[in-house]
C-alpha cells in the first residue's frame, strides 16, 4: 500500500514538473535571449544557452523603459491602494448594510466586469477630454480606480458576508455608526482581503496596456508595458532587448507575488471560507 501511494505520489509530481517546465519554457527563452548579444540571436538557436553572460540587451532595455517604469510605480501604487479602499466600502455596503435594491445593484456592479475595454474607449476618451483629464497621469489613474470597483466590492463584499452581524450590533450598541463600525471593527480584521485585493489590482494595473496606449497618448507619460511595445522597430528587432525589457517590465509583479503568494492564497482562501 505505502508503495502505491509513492508510485501515485511520484507520478503525480513527474506530471507537475512536466506542466511547470512547459509553463516556463517562454520565460527561458527571453531569459536566455536577453543575455545574448544581437549577433547570436536567431531562431533556429534560440533554445542555446548564451555562449556568456552578455548584460547589453538589460542595459538597452533599461535605458529605454526606465523612465516608463517609474511611470507605471506611480499609477500602479496609487490606483491599487484607492481602488482597494473604495472596494472595500462598497463591499461593507452590499454585505451588511441592506437596503431596497440592494442585489440589483450589486448585479449592476458585476456587469462590469464583463464589458470590454474595446467597447467604451470612445466614450472613456471623450469623458476624459471633457473633465480635462485625457493625456494625464491623474485620468489614468481615475480609470484604473474606477474600473477596478466591480472585482473589489466583489472580493470583500464575500470576505465581510462571513463576518457575524452580531459583532456590528456590538458596535453600533456602543454608538458606532456607518463609518465608525468600518474603521474601528471591520478596517482592522480586513487585512487577508486587503491582502488578496491589493495584489490582484496591483497585478492587473501593472500588467494593463490598452488603457495606458490610448489615455495616455505620450510616449513619455507611457507605463512600461506600452514603452516594451514602443521597442519594435519597422524594420528589425532587436530581439535581445525587446526580451530583457520584457522581463523588467515582468519583474515586478513577479517578485510580489514571490514574497506575498503565500499571504495572497491565506486572504483568498479566508474569504472563500467565509463567504
Amino acid at each position: 500500500m505505502n508503495l502505491q501511494r509513492l508510485w501515485t505520489r511520484g507520478a503525480i509530481y513527474l506530471v507537475l514538473t512536466a506542466f511547470a517546465a512547459f509553463y516556463l519554457m517562454p520565460f527561458y527563452v527571453m531569459v536566455i535571449t536577453g543575455l545574448k548579444p544581437y549577433t547570436d540571436v536567431n531562431v533556429t538557436r534560440m533554445w542555446e544557452l548564451p555562449r556568456g553572460l552578455y548584460f547589453e540587451g538589460f542595459i538597452g532595455a533599461w535605458q529605454r523603459v526606465s523612465p516608463n517604469f517609474w511611470n507605471s510605480i506611480v499609477i500602479t501604487v496609487p490606483a491599487a491602494l484607492i481602488s482597494s479602499m473604495i472596494g472595500s466600502v462598497n463591499g461593507y455596503i452590499f454585505a451588511k448594510w441592506r437596503f431596497p435594491g440592494a442585489d440589483t445593484l450589486f448585479i449592476l456592479f458585476l456587469v462590469g466586469m464583463f464589458l470590454p475595454y474595446q467597447g467604451i474607449l470612445i466614450p472613456l476618451v471623450l469623458t476624459l477630454q471633457a473633465f480635462g483629464l485625457y493625456g494625464t497621469v491623474p485620468g489614468l489613474i481615475l480609470v484604473h480606480c474606477i474600473f477596478g470597483i466591480p472585482i473589489t466590492a466583489l472580493l470583500f463584499r464575500g470576505y465581510y458576508a462571513g463576518i457575524p452581524n452580531e459583532l456590528l450590533d456590538a458596535g453600533k450598541i456602543d454608538g458606532c455608526g456607518f463609518f465608525g463600525i468600518y474603521r474601528y471593527i471591520l478596517l482592522p480584521i480586513s487585512m487577508p482581503a486587503f491582502a488578496v485585493v491589493l495584489l490582484w489590482q496591483f497585478t492587473s494595473i501593472w500588467n494593463d496596456f490598452l488603457i495606458g496606449l490610448v489615455v495616455l497618448s505620450s510616449p513619455r507619460l507611457a507605463p512600461v508595458n506600452v514603452a516594451v511595445q514602443n521597442i519594435a522597430g519597422s524594420w528589425s528587432v532587436e530581439w535581445n532587448v525587446q526580451m530583457a525589457a520584457a522581463l523588467i517590465a515582468a519583474l515586478p509583479t513577479v517578485v510580489v507575488y514571490l514574497l506575498l503568494g503565500r499571504l495572497f492564497m491565506r486572504g483568498l482562501l479566508a474569504g472563500a471560507l467565509k463567504g
